[in-house]
């Protein structure tokens, strides 16, 4: 790397991956070090536009990607190991009571543990909403199934071919020949250069019970992750070395080439036991460990080059309930973008936004998708952590085996009314509606029904130009607030020269833990949240309130009068009564609770107050001057002219016409001033008796206020880290 590649690397990093060149077996190797791993055979990592020539495909600039992945799953790990030691401890105690002693089940034995059938049973339509309610029902485990299906080693044939495998190739710890997946041809796992011990996994809610063979020997207990399209193998070897929890990790890729280096870097980093290089369609495989009742992954790791949508339908099925979806998606001109709405549309089922919104329409699009495909079969999805990241998509998802929370996925998925050659403003429209109503006994429960629509007129409230559709798109939350302050909770333990991108995830997160303006967002996190605390599930009928954002140089553009500051803007809405925050998707964004009709309200007092619009900028036709015409003073001017031609035309005698234009020039003056001299209605929208609306407004553009808003200075939002950086091309490797 050149210094200023190497100064500039990651945005807040000061700790870029470290390369260099290295002999191993007698061969000479380019050598990368990110985090705790070793990657070799690689080109030099300052590669610009030729990086086509790659045969193994790999990106420095998605460092941030893979570091905060590594502590996202490390968290949810955790957050696993602690549900299984409180459900451990509630069958102890309940064993405890009843004088019975706990043994270790045989293999094809359920006793003692949940039949098959009722491991995935429908979860209480209720979820825990607090901390205590949570620990007393012991929250989502993972429940996979305890039948086991008894297959021949050697050729299982599957569809079209057949997999030949080969029993003392597997190398993952744990693994036996019956999870060597298939591929339409044959799935090749590499021979490594020892053999791990194999130990028995067993189902997660029989693991509960008190087995005193497991408690003397100390076995881990099961966490599998599948990296489906591995590449170098990077983030498999990360998850092995930087994750405790970690018990094997299946590293998948279709090329021939990228499954050898899986192997070599597996060897050359020592974790052979715990990384199982696999060579095949991810689909396939993913597909084969459902068929057959193979262990589940408790993660997957979707990041391909490009949509991972085609490989959704097999991954919510892979996961076992409450297991962990990671999700990268790079074709943001795809999700992020209008210019071709009908891919969009047969990829996502949906069609994006127009406008600097388009971002957070790209993750809603992403994750109504991936709710769809887990909605087929009766699985939920709750978005822990969604965000946009320089060009591409990051998303962790939890999946959860409720068809009773699935209902809820017709009153959380949303269209938009976008004001997108207009004014930018937009209004939601909810495909259903689910009302909480009570029984007759006193139970809780839910009503859902057909919403009313719809929302908004096919022309602009505030400027009158004509509104475009965009969805159907989630409308859920974009994160769960309880899994982000984890991973904020863990920064401060961990070593800046293995996750040299803290500072910008510190930045980010922060954005994104403040980012969903609930309607109490003081009663979502506990008082005091440990590593130790669940990751208490949202309510499943939650919606985003206020859903997107507004940006300041967008609503001056629509006036053609300077952008006001954040601060000011802030401070106005604050002043009036409203709540802000920014957005994780764009710099210089906020988000707030106030209508647009008090935003423009503000917007029209900013052009008062601070910048009067020159004569002759908002012409006929443009949508400023619609909304300018519905100025407090303009419209009082107009009133007061209307009024003055009514009495010149009834009125014949002069004296009392005199008296009257007279009174009316005293009104007039009077414009400007009576808004500002009423503090009773501060805020209030008041309804006048022509049924038009009228704000008595004081609006105040206070900096210092909405500089307290804005909160200490970090790292919030990505610099170029380099020159000709982005997604980079397509590897060229062997297939």
């Amino acid at each position: 790397m050149s210094p200023s590649v190497n100064a500039q690397f990651q945005a807040g990093s000061k700790n870029p991956p470290v390369a260099g060149e290295i002999s191993y077996k007698d061969k000479t190797y380019h050598r990368v070090r990110e985090g705790l791993a070793d990657i070799l055979s690689l080109r030099s990592a300052d590669a610009g536009k030729g990086d086509s020539k790659q045969s193994v495909f790999y990106n420095p600039i998605q460092q941030f990607n893979r570091d905060l992945s590594v502590l996202a799953i490390r968290v949810f790990a955790e957050d696993l190991a602690n549900l299984r030691r409180v459900r451990h401890e509630r069958r102890t105690e309940k064993l405890a009571r009843e004088g019975r002693k706990g043994t270790k089940r045989k293999r094809g034995d359920v006793s003692g543990c949940r039949e098959p059938s009722k491991l995935n049973r429908d979860r209480r339509q209720e979820r825990p909403g607090t901390l205590e309610e949570h620990e007393q029902s012991g929250g989502p485990l993972l429940a996979e199934s305890a039948q086991q299906t008894e297959h021949q080693e050697g050729a299982i044939p599957i569809g079209s071919g057949t997999t030949t495998v080969n029993p003392s190739l597997a190398v993952d710890a744990g693994a036996t020949s019956k999870n060597l997946p298939p591929s339409n041809g044959h799935f090749e796992v590499p021979q490594p250069d020892r053999n791990a011990p194999q130990t028995q996994h067993e189902d997660l809610e029989c693991e509960h019970a008190i087995q005193p063979e497991r408690a003397s020997t100390n076995t881990p207990t099961p966490f599998r992750i599948l990296d489906a399209l591995s590449a170098t193998g990077l983030r498999a070897l990360r998850y092995v070395k930087e994750i405790p929890h970690v018990t094997s990790v299946t590293a998948n890729d279709l090329s021939s080439s990228a499954t050898a280096s899986i192997k070599l870097n597996a060897e050359y980093n020592g974790v052979v036991n715990k990384i199982q290089p696999t060579v095949g369609d991810a689909k396939a495989l993913m597909y084969h460990t459902i068929a057959h009742n193979k262990d589940l992954f408790h993660v997957i790791d979707l990041d391909p080059y490009g949509t991972a949508v085609p490989f959704l339908d097999a991954a919510v099925q892979a996961v076992p309930d409450g297991g962990l979806l990671c999700v990268t998606c790079t074709d943001a001109g795809v999700f992020a973008s209008v210019g071709f709405p009908e891919k969009t549309f047969s990829q996502y089922g949906g069609v994006s936004w127009k406008g600097t919104q388009s971002h957070e329409a790209g993750l809603r699009l992403i994750l109504n998708a991936v709710a769809s495909s887990a909605a087929r079969y009766g699985l939920a999805v709750e978005p822990l952590l969604s965000l946009n990241i320089d060009f591409y998509a990051r998303l962790f998802v939890r999946i959860r085996k409720s068809p009773a929370d699935v209902k809820f996925l017709a009153s959380k998925t949303m269209v938009v009314y976008n004001c997108d050659h207009g004014c930018s403003s937009f209004n939601t429209q909810y495909l259903a509606q689910s009302r909480e109503r009570e029984a007759k006994n006193g139970e809780k429960f839910y009503n859902h029904s057909l919403a009313q629509g719809p929302s908004a007129t096919p022309f602009c409230d505030h400027c009158g130009f004509k509104t475009h559709l965009a969805g159907p798109m989630w409308g859920g939350p974009l994160h769960n607030p309880h899994f982000i302050t984890k991973i904020l909770d863990l920064l401060p333990s961990l070593d800046n020269k293995i996750y040299g991108t803290i500072p910008r995830i510190e930045g980010m997160l922060t954005l994104a833990l403040n980012e969903t303006l609930f309607p109490d967002s003081q009663k979502l996190l506990p008082p005091e949240c440990n590593q130790a605390t669940p990751i208490i599930p949202l309510d499943p009928a939650l919606r985003d309130p206020h859903p997107f954002f507004i940006n300041p140089s967008i609503l001056a553009r629509t006036l053609h009068c300077p952008v006001p500051s954040e601060a000011a803007l802030r401070g106005a809405l604050i002043g009036l009564g409203y709540r802000t925050t920014r957005s994780h998707t764009e710099p210089g964004s906020i988000r707030t609770d106030a209508p647009w009709s008090v935003i423009w309200e503000i917007m029209r007092e900013w052009v008062r107050q601070k910048h009067p619009i020159k004569a002759g900028a908002l012409k006929k036709g443009m949508a400023g001057l619609a909304i300018m015409g519905k100025d407090r003073s303009l419209r009082e001017l107009e009133h007061e002219k209307q009024e003055l031609s009514k009495i010149i035309d009834a009125t014949e005698n002069l004296e009392s016409l005199q008296t009257s234009i007279e009174t009316a020039l005293f009104r007039l003056s009077k414009i400007g001033t009576k808004a500002e001299g009423n503090k009773e209605h501060d805020g209030a929208l008041q309804e006048v008796s022509n049924g038009t609306q009228r704000y008595d407004l004081k609006v105040v553009f206070d900096e210092r206020l909405g500089k307290a808003a804005a909160g200490k200075k970090m790292i919030r939002y990505q610099m170029n880290p380099r020159p000709d950086w982005g997604p980079m091309s397509k590897a060229k490797g062997e297939q």
